[in-house]
């Protein structure tokens, strides 16, 4: 009687990771995105100062295989007036991103950002010398940019 007590003991504490898994897959994860803007504002020094963030990575969740790269994905609002210097001093296009956040971990972001953003996009500010793969989408509505980013600290 004793073991039958263990064993389904045993059998419930089993099951509750994928009845979590399950419970995190149909609340759809909205609002599990992170707000500090430092570790932005460390990955992306031109931007200046943040005054506001809703990002997401790729280590944010657990997931039977960590991803060995971290990637950051997101938007932040410039302080006012940033943009337009980033403008001034930079060449930019009329370009909006490819997708609506498509990876498992950028879940919590679709349907946020700016209302009908406006998004323009330098490739040169794209570029720092160190391999790493940046995208940066500005709104010029909202003075918003939406990021996304593979090893941003090196």
């Amino acid at each position: 009687m004793e073991r039958r007590k263990l064993i389904g003991i045993g059998a419930g504490l089993a099951a509750l990771p994928a009845w979590w898994a399950l419970r995190q897959a149909a609340d759809g994860a909205k609002g599990d995105w992170r707000t500090d803007t430092t570790p932005l504002q460390q990955a992306f020094p031109l931007l200046g100062p943040l005054t506001d963030a809703k990002w997401v990575s790729s280590r944010d969740n657990n997931r039977d295989i960590p991803s060995p790269e971290l990637v950051i994905s997101g938007f932040a609002r410039l302080t006012p007036g940033k943009l337009a210097e980033l403008t001034a001093a930079h060449t930019f296009v009329s370009e909006g991103p490819a997708d609506d956040f498509s990876s498992w971990f950028e879940e919590p972001l679709k349907g946020e950002g700016p209302e009908n953003p406006q998004w323009v996009r330098s490739h040169e500010l794209e570029r720092d010398g160190s391999g790493y793969s940046t995208k940066l989408w500005f709104d010029r509505r909202s003075d918003t940019v939406r990021f996304w980013a593979l090893n941003p600290h090196g």
